[in-house]
Formats: C-alpha cells, sequence, structure tokens
C-alpha cells in the first residue's frame, strides 16, 4: 500500500534551506576555479561556470605555484598526515579505555579524571610547551613531530570507555571462562563491538587529521612538509598578485579526500552515532 500523507512544508523548506548555505559556497568555489582570475579580483566572477577551463585542475596537481609544493605533494603530506592522526588516537584510545574500564591498578580513577580534565584545556593553552617538547626531541620540520603531538584524543577515549561499560558482566565472564586472555579478549570481543564505533571515529579524526592548521604551521616550516591547508594559505598572496582561479581550484582538490572518506563510510559513522550506546 501506498502511503499517503500531507507534505511538511516547513521541515523541507528548512532542509533546502541548509542545503543551499552548504552547497552555495561549494558552488561559487568551482565556477571561481574555471574563470579568469583578474575577473574574480574585479569582481565580475559569474556563478557559471566555464567548463573550457577545467584543465586547470591537471595544471595545479603538477605545476607547483611560486614558493609553494606542487599540490598533489601537498595532499599526499595531508592524507598521511590524517591516517597516522587517526589511527594512531584510535589506537591510543582503545587501549586507555581498555585499561581504565577493565583493569585494576592503583590511582585508576585518577588516571581517567586526568584524562578527563584534559578536554576543558583548548588547544592554545597546550600548544606552546607541546612545542617546547617537541623541539626538545628534535622532531620540529619532521613527520614524526607534525602527527605524534595530535595522536591523543580524551574525547575518543570517553567514547571507548561508555561503549566498554556497556559489555554486560556475563560476556566478559564467558570470555575468561573460556580462556581468553587480555589481548585476545579485546581482539576478538570488544574490537569487532566497537565497529561502528571504530568507524565512525576514524571519520571524525580523519577530517580533523586533515583540516590541521595551526599546528602545521608553527612545527613545520620546510616547504616539503606543507599540508594542503598550509598550501592554500601560502598561495594567497598580495591581493593583486594572487591567481584566485587556482586558489579556488586548489580549495576544491582540498575536499575531495574527505568527502570521498565520509562518503564511502557514511553507513558506518551514521551507525556509530546513533547505536554507540547499545
Amino acid at each position: 500500500m501506498i502511503r499517503t500523507g500531507k507534505v511538511d512544508w516547513v521541515a523541507h523548506s528548512i532542509l533546502l534551506l541548509g542545503v543551499a548555505l552548504f552547497v552555495l559556497p561549494v558552488w561559487l568555489v568551482f565556477a571561481g576555479s574555471t574563470q579568469d582570475s583578474a575577473d574574480i579580483a574585479r569582481g565580475d566572477m559569474s556563478i557559471v561556470p566555464n567548463l573550457s577551463q577545467l584543465g586547470i585542475y591537471s595544471s595545479v596537481l603538477t605545476e607547483a605555484a611560486p614558493g609553494a609544493q606542487p599540490v598533489w605533494r601537498m595532499m599526499m603530506v595531508s592524507f598521511g598526515m590524517a591516517l597516522v592522526i587517526a589511527f594512531g588516537k584510535i589506537f591510543i584510545s582503545i587501549m586507555s579505555a581498555y585499561a581504565v574500564t577493565f583493569f585494576r591498578f592503583p590511582f585508576k580513577m585518577l588516571c581517567f579524571w586526568t584524562i578527563f580534565i584534559t578536554l576543558m584545556l583548548p588547544v592554545e593553552v597546550r600548544i606552546v610547551p607541546t612545542f617546547k617538547v617537541m623541539a626538545g626531541f628534535n622532531l620540529i620540520n619532521t613527520f614524526t613531530g607534525l602527527t605524534v603531538p595530535l595522536m591523543a584524543s580524551a574525547t575518543a577515549t570517553l567514547l571507548f570507555r561508555q561503549t566498554f561499560l556497556a559489555i554486560p558482566d556475563e560476556l566478559v565472564e564467558a570470555a575468561r571462562t573460556d580462556g581468553a586472555g587480555p589481548l585476545r579478549f579485546l581482539k576478538d570481543i570488544l574490537v569487532p563491538v566497537s565497529a561502528a564505533n571504530l568507524a565512525a571515529m576514524f571519520v571524525i579524526l580523519f577530517v580533523y587529521g586533515w583540516n590541521q592548521y595551526m599546528w602545521p604551521l608553527l612545527v613545520a616550516t620546510d616547504p616539503r612538509l606543507d599540508t594542503i591547508v598550509i598550501g592554500i594559505v601560502k598561495m594567497i598572496g598580495h591581493e593583486a598578485l594572487t591567481e584566485w582561479n587556482r586558489v579556488m581550484a586548489t580549495a576544491v582538490l582540498a575536499m575531495l579526500p574527505p568527502v570521498v572518506v565520509v562518503v564511502l563510510m557514511q553507513r558506518w559513522f551514521v551507525k556509530g552515532l546513533t547505536e554507540g550506546d547499545k
């Protein structure tokens, strides 16, 4: 049977307005990337793309702007940084959540609350001492220094802890009776149970790592370690000299990897956010 009913025009209107607010700026950037830089600087940019100028994307990918790295190289640095941060955060968060949930050791709750308190500290408060630590280990201008300080995540630790607390005691006892050790219990039971949460956190943390700006700006002054976000900023020089079509084409290319990750993992992402406490 076909269900019939009144259309909620208010809800649909709000949704369409939201879509327009998100899509219109992206569309303007795409349209601007196919037009002449001088027209953009004069404010004569059309909202209709010039499809005959799509070759600028291949040009931007392979040809480096003055004083900058090729876009493909900056995207590879960002991609590697985002992957390392995402996997590193997930691994550290799972292990720390596993420890504070299932193990008994002195000052366990103190350790947990210490992790929790770090949520109260903004990044700006921690960035100077973090930079000093990296400088002390001679990790400035290294990929290690670019990624390792961003791996710890109190938010992910709390999320996995809440998931682990929902594990029935009977399941824990059954695994212990079956002779499962700590590592086997983690690998065969906890990780599969947390699969949806893992996917959701991977999407969030990948986008987080991809969009990093402040930390790479401080710790990586070597142009070979420029991320795509840093590269876009460097491409914007004096207004009269900025090639706005290349800047906009680079911005469009920079959006593609996070969008692909979100689209490919959308189903798991939503499931992880809605069923994480079940």
